[in-house]
């Protein structure tokens, strides 16, 4: 019998320059400093609810973000850090063809880059409903730009909401 992950645990991202990535995640998108080991090379951890993400500075390869692999953060007011994404200048509507995407369940979904260049998804639960789309002019539904298919109008970021017969809950 294979072995199972329960759960993710981290993220680890590239930080070009740690006091600048310690004060993003902290001061935009609201995450904890926590105690981390001591590596041989600059290091911290940050709390994301139950998760973490960890930042680390390194020289040579591997010491440059991918282009489009991310990671996604739940988060809690879409207006409050639109708003403050705008505001930096650090949304990217490059990466997935609009910074601002509602997918099928009505998540919404806006992309950013840390200082380091990592691409960071900002994801916002029950959201679509919400969102004055006229102060959102990026914004777009995944639906009118790719076809879904009937099971993925069912997908979901969400799995911890989700019910015995595949559907959501609150």
């Amino acid at each position: 019998m294979p072995v199972k992950a329960k759960q993710l645990n981290h993220v680890s991202v590239v930080a070009k320059d740690m006091a600048e990535s310690v004060r993003f995640y902290t001061e935009v998108l609201g995450l904890e400093v926590i105690p981390s080991p001591t590596f041989g090379f600059p290091v911290t951890w940050l709390a994301a609810g139950n998760l973490q993400v960890h930042l680390f500075e390194r020289e040579g390869p591997g010491s440059e973000p991918p282009a489009f692999h991310h990671f996604g953060l739940e988060m809690d007011d879409f207006a409050t850090v639109y708003e403050r994404v705008k505001a930096l200048g650090i949304d990217e509507p490059e990466a997935f063809f609009s910074a601002v995407y509602e997918l099928p369940d009505g998540t919404v979904q806006m992309y950013v880059r840390d200082p380091s260049g990592n691409l960071v998804e900002l994801d916002f639960r029950d959201a679509a409903s919400t969102v004055d789309r006229s102060r959102v002019p990026e914004y777009r539904r995944l639906a009118d730009d790719v076809a879904q298919s009937e099971a993925a109008r069912g997908a979901t970021l969400f799995l911890y909401h989700r019910t015995g017969d595949g559907s959501t809950s609150s």
